[in-house]
């Protein structure tokens, strides 16, 4: 809105510079031609020997047409008015004064050459006076009070506060601009310098500082209220004492602080004794409790053995009893394992007896059945033989080596040898078979 105000503004004035252009030019040409004409007489002549033309009349309806198009935009620029952010402004009008109402931050319409906008700052502002401006050049500001006592206390104060917007209206029309810098200077020093008298320098310096600064802070707020002026806050940040008031309060301060200590060494050394004392009947209960605890668990054990006596002895008796039955029990399962051992063995060696027997028996059947079978096995190769004499020979080379060659002689008797070795040849197998029957008869080792 602003560039736009200053482009309406802009082709105003080119419009009136044009507009006032027109007709200086105009006069300047009808000027020149008079002094021209003035010096040279009444003709003048051009080069080419024509006589030079009078000049236009100057124009002025053109001109006076662009001065009031320039008027236009003049006046919408002039109309226009911009509140910049944190400021406030107030119409005054040229015919009924000061207008209520508050402009805020943005673009707002007026009537141009007949009302103008004043502004206002709407933020915060701060005032300090007291000791702590006192060395800044320029600085008038200090805070000089009196106490209950009559004593001179300079003060560092520092007000934070920012105009009403709802009452700027009042403020431009009634106070003395600006309103802030006229009026919180006087207002704040005199409120201070009304209330101190009511108190004495050590109830200001220290036990009802704060007490003070609420009540400053409540009468500035109340004075301020009324013109438009909105406190925050009201701070006390020093308060310089008078040098010898200092020195003495120094000292007092000092003895205080020295007496409020041995109160504190001796409170201490109260609780101290307090707590040894705590701690001797402590201990001394626990000792008791301990001791109390010591007899209890005590009885309680006797109890505890006693009735175990009385269940242990029966139990005793029982296992006493027990032992016994276990011993008669193992004493006769050893009688009993003994006579099934001796039991046994009898039956052992009666079953071995027995089983002799049967093998004796059974060795003699087969003994017999052997010999039966031999006689049987012997009459028939007996008859054998008797019917073939000359199987003896074959046998007896046969038995002799498997590397004899049999030979067949007559049996007629021509060959002498042959007639004895086949003799005797004839006669060992039945001496054979009687010793193998002698052998076989003989009873084996153990039977």
């Amino acid at each position: 809105m602003i560039a736009l105000k200053t482009m309406l503004m802009m082709a105003g004035v080119l419009l009136m510079t044009l507009a006032a252009g027109i007709p200086l030019h105009g006069l300047w040409m009808q000027l020149r031609y008079a002094m021209k004409k003035k010096s040279s007489g009444d003709g003048m002549m051009l080069d080419s020997g024509m006589k030079e033309p009078e000049p236009d009349p100057i124009m002025w309806k053109m001109p006076v047409a662009l001065a009031m198009i320039a008027c236009v935009p003049m006046l919408i620029a002039g109309s226009m008015v911009v509140v910049p952010s944190g400021m406030g402004g107030v119409r005054v009008s040229q015919i009924g004064g000061t207008m209520p109402g508050t402009l805020y931050p943005g673009l707002h319409f007026i009537t141009p050459m007949m009302e103008s906008v004043q502004m206002f700052d709407l933020r915060d502002h701060m005032f300090t006076a007291g000791v702590a401006d006192a060395g800044k050049p320029g600085m008038k500001n200090n805070m000089m009070v009196q106490s209950k006592e009559g004593l001179n206390i300079g003060l560092a104060v520092t007000v934070r506060y920012r105009l009403d917007p709802n009452k700027l209206a009042s403020v431009q029309a009634h106070l003395p601009q600006p309103a802030d810098q006229q009026l919180v200077p006087p207002v704040v020093s005199s409120a201070w310098r009304e209330l101190a008298p009511s108190y004495s320098v050590r109830e200001i310096f220290s036990s009802k500082r704060e007490e003070v600064r609420n009540r400053a802070a409540g009468i500035i707020t109340k004075k301020l209220a009324t013109d438009g002026i909105v406190v925050e806050e009201v701070m006390l940040s020093d308060i310089q004492l008078p040098e010898q008031y200092a020195k003495g309060l120094e000292g007092l301060l000092l003895k205080e602080q020295q007496d409020d200590q041995m109160a504190i060494d001796t409170d201490i050394q109260q609780k101290q004794v307090r707590i040894a004392e705590l701690q001797a009947e402590a201990e001394a209960k626990q000792k008791a409790q301990h001791a109390e605890g010591d007899a209890r668990a005590k009885v309680i054990e006797a109890k505890g053995e006693a009735d175990a006596m009385q269940y242990t002895l029966p139990l005793k008796q029982k296992q006493i009893e027990q032992t016994k039955l276990e011993a008669e029990a193992r004493k006769e399962a050893t009688i009993q394992n003994a006579q099934a051992e001796a039991e046994a063995k009898v039956i052992d060696s009666k079953a071995e007896l027995q089983r002799r027997n049967l093998l004796a028996d059974a060795e003699a059947s087969r003994i017999k059945l052997i010999a039966n079978a031999n006689a049987e096995r012997m009459t028939s190769e007996a008859s054998l033989l008797n019917k073939s004499p000359l199987l003896i020979n074959k046998i007896v080379a046969e038995r002799l080596s498997d590397k004899i060659q049999v030979v067949m002689v007559p049996s007629d008797g021509k060959f002498f040898f042959a007639n004895d070795v086949f003799k005797n040849m004839a006669n060992a197998p039945l001496v054979k078979q009687e010793m193998d029957a002698e052998s076989e008869a003989e009873p084996k080792p153990g039977h």
